[in-house]
């Protein structure tokens, strides 16, 4: 399944300068899920999503971090990789329902590399819980093959 910039923005609530997916590669749902959605949150577990985003100079937030030396803050970069697991939850939200989604932890973040611009990133993430309405992803970002920055996020998900 592939998402471009329109369709990730109509089903993100986020927007410019707070937007940090361009598209959607690909949602990947468990092996062996069969029939129509919406699933069951549970059922989605081993579900893995794949977006992209493109750091340049047009990114409105490097313009403050830093100043002749941009660098994408660690902290929209976690945020890059909760946005980009939401995109499984819409296989379970009914039709037509509106995405409620919110941040409440995040265990274990690792920035490797710097992220400067010119970049394009690929962030992937895996569903590897659910409990009710919260979700927890494993989460990674990459570039060129690199592994620039990884961490386990936990949000709320409900419609």
């Amino acid at each position: 399944m592939h998402m471009n910039k329109e369709q990730v923005m109509a089903f993100l609530p986020h927007r410019d300068p707070f937007l940090f997916i361009d598209s959607v590669k690909e949602v990947t749902l468990p092996e062996g899920l069969s029939g129509e959605a919406p699933f069951a949150p549970q059922q989605l577990v081993g579900g893995k999503t794949v977006c992209t985003f493109r750091v340049d100079d047009k990114v409105k937030i490097l313009e403050g971090h830093f100043p002749g030396n941009p660098i994408l803050p660690g902290v929209v970069q976690v945020e890059m990789m909760a946005q980009a697991g939401s995109f499984l939850a819409q296989y379970a939200l009914p039709k037509g329902a509106t995405l409620d989604v919110a941040l409440l932890s995040v265990d274990s973040a690792r920035f490797r590399k710097p992220v400067i611009p010119p970049m394009d990133l690929e962030i992937t993430t895996t569903l590897t819980k659910v409990r009710g309405p919260i979700w927890v992803f494993e989460c990674q970002i990459h570039s060129k093959g690199d592994l620039i920055s990884q961490t386990t996020c936990m949000a709320s998900i409900k419609s």
